[in-house]
């Protein structure tokens, strides 16, 4: 590791590299010049591990050199010690505030200079040590992270795959449901994290349906009012399956689960829930899925046209949906169109 050495004085520097000589892992660097000695210190940073600087030099003073080393990145914790023969405590405090680690009288004896420069270096291979194993530890940590959410994808996709066996429209309409509901929590400024759990779990929404009977859930032409009391259960029965968790993601589900078909006015299902009282992964999740579902052909309707979908959205903001949230979704008009034109598997890759 190299030891920066900095005296205006030639035959100081001499004096200090011998009395540095004998310890262990030490290539003392000398100059004269505080300028040369700062270039190198930008392109050496990380190979250098303690700087002497003396006091009393012309054009920059060590105090100077010291302020001009701590901007240099990388540099900012590397001990630093300076070298003067002014004992006053004023220069030291200015010094110690400009990012001096140690001082040496001069004149100075080998034999502590041996000392206070092994120690320091010593002090500072253990910083690195450390920045190293904290550096490692979070690698890891990510990659364990990265393991954890590929497994939960994976057993998502798997769940919503049963659904698909019952209903085999499910599949498309999940993610689809899922990207308009991350295009809405993006433009609502919600975190990144936050935006990626919210897709995955919307996936969800529906799997109560898998306690629907087949009569009901594949039924051509309209419910009965006995019918639409049964699937709507799906909201409940969602929950019940997916609550109790303790994985964030499945937390998430259940609460999208059962309350996706709340309205902003409190006449939804299945609590009545109004405003605010609606988390807000079910608010988002309410408006992809209407929308998707008017868009969509299924046994019992024909899709509507998607300008008449837009229409309904907005005329039903603040009443059936979160205004919020509808203005989000038109704001991601333009990557909304792109997925209902065929390009949705390009839009949930990106």
């Amino acid at each position: 590791m190299q030891v920066l050495v900095l005296d205006d004085i030639e035959l100081n520097n001499v004096l200090m590299v011998e009395a540095l000589r004998g310890l262990p892992d030490c290539r003392p660097v000398a100059f004269t010049s505080p300028e040369e000695a700062l270039a190198h210190l930008r392109d050496k940073a990380a190979e250098i591990g303690l700087a002497i600087t003396d006091f009393d030099m012309p054009r920059l003073n060590g105090i100077g050199f010291i302020r001009a080393a701590r901007a240099i990145p990388g540099f900012e914790h590397v001990p630093i010690i300076m070298v003067t023969a002014n004992d006053q405590r004023t220069l030291r405090r200015e010094a110690l505030e400009a990012g001096a680690t140690d001082f040496i009288s001069r004149p100075f004896d080998p034999f502590e200079i041996r000392a206070r420069a092994g120690n320091l270096l010593a002090l500072n291979t253990a910083r690195l040590a450390e920045s190293d194993r904290a550096a490692w530890l979070d690698r890891e940590v990510r990659k364990a992270v990265a393991v954890i959410e590929a497994r939960e994808q994976d057993l998502v996709e798997r769940l919503v795959r049963a659904v698909e066996h019952r209903d085999t429209d499910t599949g498309e309409h999940v993610w689809r449901v899922a990207t308009y509901a991350r295009l809405m929590a993006e433009r609502l400024g919600c975190g990144a994290e936050w935006c990626r759990q919210l897709a995955l779990a919307s996936t969800m929404h529906d799997i109560g349906k898998i306690a629907v009977p087949d009569a009901i859930l594949l039924k051509e032409g309209p419910l009965t009012p006995e019918e639409r009391t049964i699937i709507s259960l799906h909201a409940e029965r969602g929950y019940d399956i997916l609550k109790g968790s303790s994985s964030d993601l499945v937390q998430l589900a259940a609460e999208i689960a059962a309350s996706h078909h709340e309205r902003w006015d409190g006449h939804g299902y299945p609590k009545g829930l109004a405003g605010t009282q609606i988390p807000l992964g079910g608010r988002i999740v309410g408006v992809a899925d209407v929308f998707d579902a008017l868009t969509t052909a299924r046994p019992y309707k024909r899709a509507w046209p998607v300008e008449d979908a837009r229409k309904y959205l907005v005329e039903n903001a603040g009443t059936q949906f979160d205004p919020a949230c509808v203005e989000a979704f038109m704001a991601a008009w333009p990557e909304v169109l792109r997925i209902m034109g065929g390009q949705f598997g390009a839009a949930q890759a990106a």
